[in-house]
């Protein structure tokens, strides 16, 4: 006598449990679809757990012993087999668990948005101006069109600059999805923040209609954002735009694209930190949609790919190139100098016929004080933090902590005065609001934000990446504290202030200078031609013999000793180089942990994840909990990091 039984996948973060678990599915039930939510008894735990039904088969063998499914908690398939398959490729390639990577992919249920659904969404297709208008604005790209008609995969630089109070960059994002929806296929496009996917929504809502666009969004409400989940498992296409997870909407999707791959908002936080790019790449290599990674910049993971044939180039028919004016740190007048006089004219100038962009590194007035006596770092008394002041004469505050400190007195010398040892966006705005008398001066930061500026005279001091919209264009960019940026303790630190300068220097009018003060060198030179795929592959190009990401992957290996030994030793298995392993090193942790790094080649990916993934078990399945035993895991394994360190 046969029975009915559903495999399914449990949600539990313990990763012993991350493969599928057979339970006998009654026939009280009824007809349970793949994908739906069920219920489930855990017998090491003896409770019950949530689940997800991934397969639903009949078995002859009715002398088995199963537990049996305790209750289906909703008929709506949210896991349809072609999620499930993404998420075990997407984890298996990260050493994770698949129920990690859907926890970010299915919203919480809501009872009462699943109870109004009806999945009987109509096909909306774009209006044939709509893709006339698509076609044109497609035709500005070499090749770009029958890239996307072949299913191609290409890497896409952006035209810079302002057209009709949109940006380039949301026309080519829209007209890509138009004509991909046009064609009855759905379209995944990932942006960083909010900021990018207001500006694309903006501009895609004129090309296609309301109806066939789901936006994914961290600031949605849960019942918002399971509607929207829902929409996405209809058969009906539509355009999903959304931050870093929404790469795992369940639509059978035509077209995937990012816009500004390099933003670190695409790395997850949350295990196993698997970033936007990465999910991506496996679900164009298994589902065949085309793949568009477009930016103004291109960082060197883009490159790599680029170099291997594995991605195409797509350039703009007619280059448009920023007039970009450099101030190395030998033409200023001064040491501590940091608007140069060349482009304190041209804002001087530019600021009489419209708004100026002035980006800078930090928000705040002075995000860092110094002892006014011996000039040594003033740090928080509890923390270590830095101190900072939030105007003149201001009681510092500590940056990390928030605590104040009334009583500071240096460490070094006992001195009790602070000097003001950086400008944040709000004291470079008060000593150019004292330099442009009669001129209006914006902040923008994240505690100021601002999405747009009229076209007239004003100053405009942003933080890298909150810069504003101007109508048409601003007049003059200043990017300023390049050299600080610069210092940051971080390995890509140059691709980042280089993807930050050239996202400002996109926002100009056509003709309006573009002042790059206190930096020369490579990366100054790559902004001023706008060439930036030359210096990603430079970039590249140095890592290689270092072997550093994206050259080659890396894994961080960290738990107690044992386990790390272990872990290392299971890896000694495969052909590895000798210096594929760095490390153990201690690391400050109450119970004494270590960290190593493991480097290896790509094409070894799908063996090393595999045994750090067993190790990761096996040290899970083997521990005891017990009186005074830490509840840590023994052993924990993150692959890619952007910047890894020992």
């Amino acid at each position: 006598m046969s029975r009915r039984i559903a495999r399914v996948l449990l949600d539990s973060p313990l990763p012993q449990l991350d493969r599928l678990f057979d339970y006998v599915l009654l026939e009280e039930f009824g007809d349970v679809p793949v994908g739906a939510r069920v219920r489930v008894p855990l017998r090491t735990a003896g409770r019950l757990v949530d689940a997800f039904v991934v397969e639903v088969a009949e078995e002859d063998d009715s002398e088995r012993a199963l537990s049996t499914v305790d209750s289906v908690t909703s008929l709506v398939p949210v896991l349809p087999e072609r999620l499930y398959r993404l998420a075990r490729r997407v984890a298996d390639r990260a050493a994770g668990s698949a129920s990690d990577i859907l926890r970010l992919a299915i919203p919480k249920r809501q009872v009462r948005v699943e109870k109004a659904w009806k999945a009987d969404a109509a096909a909306v297709a774009p209006s044939d101006e709509a893709i006339a208008r698509a076609e044109a604005v497609l035709g500005e790209y070499s090749g770009l069109a029958g890239l996307l008609d072949e299913r191609g995969r290409g890497a896409v630089e952006a035209v810079p600059g302002v057209r009709d109070g949109m940006l380039p960059w949301t026309q080519l994002l829209a007209a890509s999805a138009t004509r991909m929806l046009a064609s009855g296929s759905s379209v995944i496009i990932a942006l960083p923040d909010h900021r990018d996917l207001d500006r694309l929504l903006t501009t895609l809502e004129t090309f296609v209609p309301a109806e066939a666009i789901v936006r994914h969004d961290a600031r949605q409400t849960n019942p918002e954002r399971y509607r929207g989940f829902l929409r996405t498992i209809e058969d009906a296409p539509c355009v999903v735009v959304g931050n870093r997870s929404s790469v795992y909407a369940p639509v059978e999707a035509g077209l995937i694209a990012i816009w500004d791959d390099g933003d670190p908002l695409y790395s997850e936080p949350l295990a196993p930190y698997v970033h936007t790019r990465d999910a991506m790449l496996v679900r164009q290599e298994q589902e065949g949609s085309a793949l568009l990674f477009a930016g103004h910049t291109r960082t060197s993971d883009v490159e790599r790919l680029v170099q291997r044939g594995w991605l195409t180039e797509v350039r703009a028919e007619r280059r448009v190139t920023p007039r970009v004016v450099l101030s190395s740190p030998q033409e200023m007048e001064q040491p501590a100098q940091r608007v140069h006089s060349t482009a304190y004219a041209a804002a001087r100038k530019a600021s009489e016929e419209g708004p100026v962009l002035v980006q800078v590194a930090r928000p705040g007035f002075s995000p860092t004080l110094v002892c006014a006596d011996c000039r040594a770092p003033a740090r928080c008394a509890h923390c270590g933090g830095p101190l900072g002041a939030s105007h003149r004469g201001a009681v510092p505050v500590c940056g990390w902590c928030g605590r104040s400190a009334r009583a500071w007195h240096c460490p070094s010398c006992s001195s009790t005065q602070l000097r003001l040892a950086s400008s944040g966006s709000e004291r470079t705005a008060d000593e150019l609001g004292r330099a442009f008398p009669g001129v209006r001066v914006i902040v923008a930061d994240s505690a100021h934000p601002v999405e747009s500026v009229p076209a007239r005279p004003a100053l405009v001091v942003a933080t890298r990446g909150a810069e504003p919209l101007a109508d048409g264009g601003y007049r003059a960019v200043l990017l300023l504290d390049g050299p600080r940026m610069l210092q940051a303790p971080d390995l890509r630190i140059a691709e980042s202030c280089l993807r930050w300068w050239s996202n400002a220097a996109a926002l100009a009018a056509p003709g309006a200078p573009i002042h790059l003060v206190g930096v020369d060198g490579p990366v100054g030179r790559a902004l001023a031609t706008w060439t930036q795929a030359a210096y990603a592959r430079s970039e590249l190009e140095s890592r290689e013999p270092l072997h550093l990401p994206p050259a080659t992957r890396v894994a961080l290996v960290e738990g107690l000793p044992p386990s790390v030994s272990r872990a290392l030793a299971a890896l000694r298995e495969l052909p590895l180089p000798a210096d594929a392993v760095l490390g153990p090193v201690p690391i400050e942790t109450d119970d004494g942990r270590v960290r190593a790094l493991v480097r290896f080649e790509y094409a070894a990916g799908p063996a090393v994840t595999t045994r750090l993934r067993a190790s990761v078990v096996a040290e899970a399945t083997g521990r005891r909990r017990g009186r005074g035993q830490s509840n840590r895991i023994p052993l924990s394994v993150r692959l890619d990091m952007l910047d890894p360190e020992l």
